[in-house]
């Protein structure tokens, strides 16, 4: 285990918030609050507590309304604290409904980062009873320490999930995330981080990190959309959507292993979008399990097209993968490259 300190960001979200007048608001003094809680835990346990140090926004994210934005100002900050300080790890407090879209975009953005970045909330702040936020800071700081760990993970309920594989699963349940296509990469057994091995990206990192923070503000307001299909869709919607100026790229949401409706209107939409140099790409509506597009005759439509298959991608991978990619100055056919390559574990 590293002896180095660990950095604790705090971001904002349900874990640091307090009662107002009108419901749950963020709260302040974080380090004082955080460290009031972990004196609660069993002396043995608060002994082999690795040293960590707070780093706190003042003004704190809403999950609800995070942005590309935030997820790049998030990565900048650990790169930044990386180069400057040595840290065994990094620790991202964080709220929980984005939690896994920034997880996801940060595994992309932090590429062949060779110490944990593990990214944690609660689903209750940390001074209410029965919180489930010490128990989630505690693992997700000895986590952090553990040098075998080298890439973005997002740590719930005594569960280590690869953050680009990750989901929001319940809204209440203390079990509130799940990794629905990728085992867990590691547990909390008897007080103790267990990592499983050959699950990790540590024997995917070859010399120096080499970290991509392209900058997500230029590509303007919506540069990619998200579209679940439904049936009897026209497809003068998905038109309305696909062949805006402004678009750069496209999620699908196809049915079962990579299905649409035979019709040719809506397949020319498609066509008439990747021609126009977007990258369109494909995933199941079905929270487990790959598409296979053209296994089906009803898949055809989208090999023809150029669709590109997103493999079992979660949507939150999906989406942040194509605004990294986006965001970066590369011939259309390296992104498509790209995108069905898998770079952070996230295929």
């Amino acid at each position: 285990m590293n002896t180095d300190p660990l950095l604790v960001i705090y971001a904002g979200g349900t874990l640091g918030m307090v009662p107002g007048e009108r419901g749950l608001v963020p709260g302040r003094d974080i380090e004082s609050r955080l460290r009031k809680a972990l004196a609660q835990l069993p002396p043995d346990r608060q002994a082999s507590l690795p040293e960590f140090r707070i780093h706190e926004y003042t003004r704190p994210i809403d999950s609800s309304a995070a942005t590309p934005a935030d997820w790049q100002q998030l990565a900048r900050d650990i790169v930044e604290h990386y180069s400057s300080a040595d840290y065994a790890g990094f620790v991202i407090l964080h709220g929980t409904d984005t939690l896994a879209w920034t997880a996801s975009s940060l595994a992309y953005q932090l590429q062949g980062i060779d110490r944990p970045v593990v990214v944690t909330g609660a689903q209750r702040p940390i001074e209410a009873e029965d919180s489930d936020a010490l128990a989630n800071i505690e693992a997700a700081l000895r986590f952090a320490v553990q040098p075998t760990l080298q890439e973005v993970a997002v740590c719930f309920a005594g569960k280590l999930m690869r953050g680009v594989c990750t989901r929001k699963w319940d809204t209440h349940q203390f079990e509130g995330f799940a990794s629905p296509n990728y085992p867990l990469l590691g547990e909390m057994v008897d007080g103790a981080a267990i990592l499983y091995p050959s699950r990790g990206l540590e024997a995917q990192q070859r010399g120096l990190p080499r970290f991509e923070l392209p900058d997500y503000a230029t590509l303007g307001d919506s540069p990619v959309v998200r579209v679940a299909l439904w049936p009897g869709m026209p497809a003068r919607l998905l038109a309305a959507w696909l062949l805006d100026d402004s678009l750069h790229c496209a999620l699908l949401e196809v049915w079962g292993s990579g299905n649409i409706p035979n019709d040719p209107v809506l397949i020319g939409v498609l066509a008439q979008a990747t021609g126009e140099g977007k990258l369109i790409a494909a995933i199941s509506q079905c929270p487990h399990g790959p598409v296979a597009i053209g296994t089906y005759a009803a898949g055809q439509g989208l090999v023809e097209a150029g669709v590109l298959s997103g493999d079992a991608m979660t949507p939150e991978a999906a989406m942040t993968k194509l605004i990294h990619l986006s965001a970066q100055p590369l011939p259309l056919e390296e992104k498509r490259r790209r995108f069905v390559t898998s770079l952070v574990g996230e295929r």
